[in-house]
């Protein structure tokens, strides 16, 4: 293979690249959203500035993809952390466990999303909207939320799901340093929210060392949503250089 060659490759094994080429779409992404209260001084610990905390919120995501462009059908679950950059209001992506290795590749490599191993299911078991993350044979979270108890605005509920991202991009050099360490901004865009509900809910986290979701404490369940929604994922863009201000 010739030199020029290699160069216009998106991604590693060169005969066989981890992930296509393509701008995902996802066509009925299924949330289940439970923001909930913690220890302001743990998510301290974690969000890095130039990134602000106002009050101390996360909101943990199960979501099901029903198909996505490139990847097929997979499953997500995380927590998100409401923040602020300056005046603007977003979310930063604390922790993402999902069961697709093209869309782990793809999202920490092309984007900074932090994404790595882990079992999530979204389910309906009686009566109740299920969400569970697992890590290896090991219960990590267990949320349940009343199955459409009440129908949510959907304008409220795009609202919820389309706040700016905040991520951080950091890629090392041969030599372990840090070549890339960027804190960088996406938004989802094209979206069409289906369907949109919300009723009680309650949240478990358990503690593991490889997934420590636990860190960041339930205090209080402040709200809880199901959401059906196409979208599509916008490119990141960086808004603050680590390697530059230091």
């Amino acid at each position: 293979m010739k030199a020029t060659d290699a160069a216009r490759r998106h991604t590693t094994p060169l005969t066989n690249p981890a992930y296509a080429p393509v701008v995902p779409r996802f066509t009925d992404r299924e949330y289940l959203n439970i923001v909930y209260r913690t220890d302001v001084d743990a998510l301290r610990a974690v969000v890095p500035e130039p990134l602000e905390i106002d009050e101390p919120l996360v909101r943990f995501e199960v979501m099901r993809m029903g198909d996505v462009s490139g990847y097929g059908p997979y499953t997500e679950a995380g927590q998100a952390i409401p923040v602020r950059l300056g005046d603007e209001r977003g979310e930063y992506l604390h922790a993402m466990h999902l069961d697709n290795f093209p869309a782990t590749a793809s999202g920490r490599e092309v984007s900074a999303y932090p994404k790595t191993v882990g079992a999530p299911r979204l389910y309906v078991d009686h009566g109740a909207l299920v969400g569970t993350l697992d890590y290896g044979t090991l219960r990590v979270v267990t949320a349940t939320m009343g199955y459409k108890h009440h129908p949510l605005d959907l304008a409220e509920a795009r609202e919820q799901i389309a706040v700016p991202t905040f991520m951080l991009k950091i890629v090392p050099g041969c030599d372990g340093r840090p070549r890339v360490a960027e804190l960088v901004r996406t938004r989802i865009t094209d979206v069409t929210v289906k369907q949109a509900w919300t009723g009680p809910a309650r949240l478990q986290l358990f503690e593991h060392v490889l997934a420590p979701l636990a860190d960041l404490p339930v205090r209080e369940v402040v709200s809880a949503s199901h959401v059906l929604t196409d979208l599509t994922l916008a490119p990141v863009t960086p808004v603050h250089d680590y390697l530059e201000a230091s």
